[in-house]
This record gives structure tokens, sequence and C-alpha cells, in this order.
């Protein structure tokens, strides 16, 4: 209960999406994906609480374990890091740690992008006990794909 009530005490919000291309802006099939997410204690971790009561203190630490991407295309991307955000000079290389290839472009307008974090909360009791809570956090953001189209002369 104590535990609980630590948790309580916390924010913990689902990632705080980076994504290359940007919402907005437009990808290309073929072309590297990069995921991320801001490394913050409400977004990553490590966070931590404590909670009392009848002389017994839980401190309880939340990291995020891993963060599943639902790509909108049917795939998905387990990523066990927060993700590499996307710099000019990386080029077309694909991501080191957390990325994705779209093979066909957003017809519908978009990909829809689902981004689930699954935090470890482990706790610690002054009595000794201790244990682990899992929670669960979700973002998401829309992205555009398109197709190169190459025109020949002739």
């Amino acid at each position: 209960m104590l535990a609980q009530r630590a948790l309580d005490q916390m924010v913990l919000r689902g990632p705080e999406i980076g994504i290359v291309p940007k919402p907005g802006g437009l990808g290309l099939v073929g072309m590297p994906v990069y995921m991320w997410t801001e490394r913050g204690p409400e977004t990553y971790g490590p966070n931590t609480a404590s909670a009392s009561a009848g002389g017994i203190t839980v401190n309880a630490t939340a990291k995020v374990k891993k963060i599943v991407w639902r790509m909108g295309d049917g795939k998905t991307v387990t990523c066990t890091t927060p993700g590499t955000p996307y710099k000019k000079s990386y080029g077309k290389r694909p991501s080191p740690d957390c990325g994705h290839r779209y093979s066909q472009p957003s017809l519908a307008g978009s990909y829809h992008v689902v981004a689930t974090s699954t935090w470890d909360v482990d706790w610690q009791a002054t009595t000794g006990q201790s244990g682990q809570i899992t929670q669960t956090r979700q973002s998401a953001v829309d992205i555009r794909v398109g197709e190169l189209q190459a025109v020949g002369s002739g």
C-alpha cells in the first residue's frame, strides 16, 4: 500500500516523442526513421518518491524498461534505450538503436505512430520488504510518408 502511495506521487508520462520525419513534414519510403524520447524524470526516469506511515517508509524508483513503437504500418519496434535524436550529419544512416523504414507510402494521409513506455517501479521498505510494480504510458503522433517518383526525360 505504501509502495502504491509512493508511486501515486510520481508523474510518469508516455514518451516525449521525437521522430524524423517530423510531424507536419514528409518522409520518404525506404529512408531511415529515427525514434526517441526526451530523457527526463517524467518521460524516461529515474523518478523517485517516498511514502511513510506508522514508522515505515517506502522508497520507490521508476525507470523505463522499454518503449514499444507501433509504426502504423502493421510493424512494431521495441527499443530498450531512449533512442538517438536525428542529426543532419547522420545523412541516410539508420538509427543505431531505435529506427524503422517504411516500405509503403502513407496512403490514408499519415501513419499513426503509438509509443508505449513500460515503467519498472522498484520499491524498498525500511522493514526490508521490496518489490516491483509495472506501469505503462502511451503517446502518439502522426507522420506522413511519400514516394519519390523519378521522371525520365526522353
